[in-house]
């Protein structure tokens, strides 16, 4: 058990995106499927499934590489973390690298990037920026 299982799944999937393996497991849950949707959304991943396992369920993460060698993924940061929650309203939501990243809301609607929280005039905890 970890003490925050939305920086195990960024960990993981930056892990494999350093060594440039084809997919990521990560153990189930329903924070972290609407997570890697909006990530497959955003184009950041090729695609994800739910393994149903006898003790456990996994989420396999289909990473996205433009050439063999250059994955799409160049960073990930964790921003609210359990110990210095962080959030923001509507008017505050930051964008990371001047608008070519992506900063990921956990809003009352669900999560969703800040562009979309914005536009929904929607504020909520900040939980990582993807670029």
């Amino acid at each position: 058990m970890t003490s925050d299982p939305i920086a195990d799944m960024l960990t993981r999937i930056r892990n494999v995106n350093m060594v440039r393996q084809e997919y990521a497991l990560v153990p189930w849950s329903k924070v972290k499927v609407a997570l890697a949707k909006v990530l497959k959304e955003e184009g950041f991943i090729r695609d994800f499934e739910v393994l149903r396992g006898k003790p456990t369920r996994t989420i396999k993460v289909y990473l996205k590489y433009k050439d063999r060698n250059q994955p799409v993924i160049m960073g990930l940061k964790r921003v609210s973390k359990p110990g210095l929650r962080v959030y923001v309203g509507a008017s505050e939501i930051p964008r990371p690298y001047g608008g070519l990243g992506v900063s990921i809301v956990s809003t009352p609607k669900g999560i969703m990037t800040g562009s979309q929280a914005w536009k929904q005039h929607l504020g909520g905890e900040l939980l990582c920026y993807v670029w």
